[in-house]
C-alpha cells in the first residue's frame, strides 16, 4: 500500500521511544528493590537496636526523597528550546529555500542575527544556523540528534534519564549525581557492619543474608561510578562549561576562547544555582538568565589554546580580546556588575565595532 511505509516509519519510531525509557527503568527498579532490601531485610529484621533502627530509617527516607525528587525533576523537566526571536520569520524561510548558497543567504543571516544577543560563531566565523530548526543559534545551543530539538545550553543527553539535560534541568541533574551518590554512600556504610557478618557467618542463613551482600556491592559499585562522574560536573560547574564545549571550545568572533564564558568561581556556581542559597540543595528551578544570552568576561590568551579559527581576518593584540558589545539580558547583567573592566571594554568595543557588527557569514548547518 502507499502509506505502508509512512506507517512502518511510524511504528519504528514509537518503538524507540519506548525502547528509551528501558535504563530509566533498569534504575527505577533497583531502586524499589534497595528499599526493599534496606528497610525490610536490613533495617527491620536485621538490625536488633531499636535506636539504631530510628536513625537509619529517617536519614534513609530522607536521602531516598531527596534523590526520588531530583530523579524525578530530571527526566520530566522539558529541556528549553530558543525563543521565537531566533527563528527565522517566514519570508527568510523562503528566501532560504529559494536563492543558491551564496551572499544572498548571508544577507538573510545577517538581518536575522543583527539584533540578537549572540557571541558565538562557527569555525568559518559564520552565524550558527540550524536547518533542521530554522532558527539561529543561541550560544551554548546545540541540536539534539534524539530529541531532534534545539536545546539551550546543552551540555548532554543522558539515556538514564531519557532526557536532554540542559539549561532548564541542568541543576537537577547535578542534585540528582549529589543525593544518589549520598544515597549509596549511606546505604554502604551502614550495611558495612552486616556485610562483614555475613563473611564471618555471624547472621543467620536467612533471605536478609542475601540482600544484606547484593545491597552492599550494588551501593559500593554505584558509589564509585557516581561520585567519579559528579566529580566531573562540580568541575564543568566551577568553570562554567559544557560537556560539549569541553570536547569544543566555543569560538567567538575574533578567536577560540575555551574559558569565554568563565566569571569566576562565585559567579559560575550562582549562574547555575541562583541567588537564593536556600534554592540550592532543593530541586526547584532557581538558575539565573533565560538561557539564550549569556554574559562573557575577558580571558587572557591560553597558549594552549587553538588558533584563531581559519576564516576570520587576523586581529591586533588589544582587538583580539574583545567580544562583541552586545547589551545583555537584564537577567544575566547583574552577574558583571562588580567588574569594573566591563564598561570600559565595552566603551571600547562600540568604538570600534562600525561595520564589523557581524563577520562575513558563511552559510554552515552545524549540529
Amino acid at each position: 500500500p502507499a502509506g505502508a511505509p509512512g506507517a512502518w516509519g511510524g511504528v519504528r519510531r514509537r518503538c524507540q521511544r519506548l525502547l528509551y525509557w528501558v535504563p530509566v527503568l533498569f534504575i527505577s527498579s533497583i531502586l524499589c528493590w534497595s528499599y526493599y532490601a534496606y528497610v525490610t531485610q536490613l533495617c527491620l529484621l536485621t538490625m536488633t537496636n531499636i535506636g539504631e533502627k530510628v536513625v537509619c530509617l529517617v536519614a534513609y527516607h530522607i536521602f531516598f526523597m531527596l534523590f526520588v525528587w531530583s530523579y524525578w525533576k530530571t527526566i520530566f523537566t522539558l529541556p528549553m528550546n530558543p525563543s521565537k526571536e531566533f527563528h527565522l520569520s517566514y519570508s527568510d524561510k523562503e528566501s532560504l529555500e529559494r536563492e543558491p548558497r551564496g551572499e544572498s543567504q548571508q544577507e538573510v543571516l545577517r538581518r536575522a542575527a543583527k539584533d540578537l544577543p549572540i557571541y558565538t560563531r562557527t569555525m568559518s566565523g559564520a552565524i550558527r544556523y540550524c536547518d533542521r530548526c530554522h532558527l539561529v543559534k543561541p550560544d551554548r545551543c546545540h541540536h539534539c540528534s534524539v530529541c531532534d530539538k534545539c536545546i539551550l545550553k546543552m551540555d548532554h543527553h543522558c539515556p538514564w534519564v531519557n532526557n536532554c539535560v540542559g539549561f532548564s534541568n541542568y541543576k537537577f541533574f547535578l542534585l540528582f549525581l549529589a543525593y544518589s551518590l549520598l544515597y549509596c554512600l549511606f546505604i554502604a556504610a551502614t550495611d558495612l557492619q552486616y556485610f562483614i557478618k555475613f563473611w564471618t557467618n555471624g547472621l543467620p542463613d536467612t533471605q536478609a543474608k542475601f540482600h544484606i551482600m547484593f545491597l552492599f556491592f550494588a551501593a559500593a559499585m554505584f558509589s564509585v561510578s557516581l561520585s567519579s562522574l559528579f566529580g566531573y560536573h562540580c568541575w564543568l560547574v566551577s568553570k562554567n562549561k559544557s560537556t560539549l564545549e569541553v570536547f569544543r571550545a566555543p569560538i567567538f568572533r575574533h578567536r577560540t576562547d575555551k574559558n569565554g564564558f568563565s566569571l569566576g568561581f562565585s559567579k559560575n556556581l550562582r549562574q547555575v544555582f541562583g541567588d537564593e542559597k536556600k534554592y540550592w540543595l532543593l530541586p526547584v528551578f532557581s538558575s539565573l538568565g533565560d538561557g539564550c544570552s549569556f554574559p562573557t568576561c575577558l580571558v587572557n590568551q591560553d597558549p594552549e589554546q587553538a588558533s584563531t579559527p581559519g576564516g576570520l581576518n587576523s586581529t591586533s593584540k588589544s582587538e583580539n580580546h574583545l567580544f562583541p558589545a552586545k547589551p545583555l539580558r537584564d537577567s544575566q547583567s547583574h552577574l558583571l556588575t562588580d567588574a569594573p573592566s566591563w564598561p570600559e571594554t565595552a566603551a571600547k568595543a562600540d568604538k570600534g565595532k562600525v561595520g564589523m557588527s557581524n563577520p562575513a557569514l558563511t552559510m554552515e548547518n552545524e549540529t
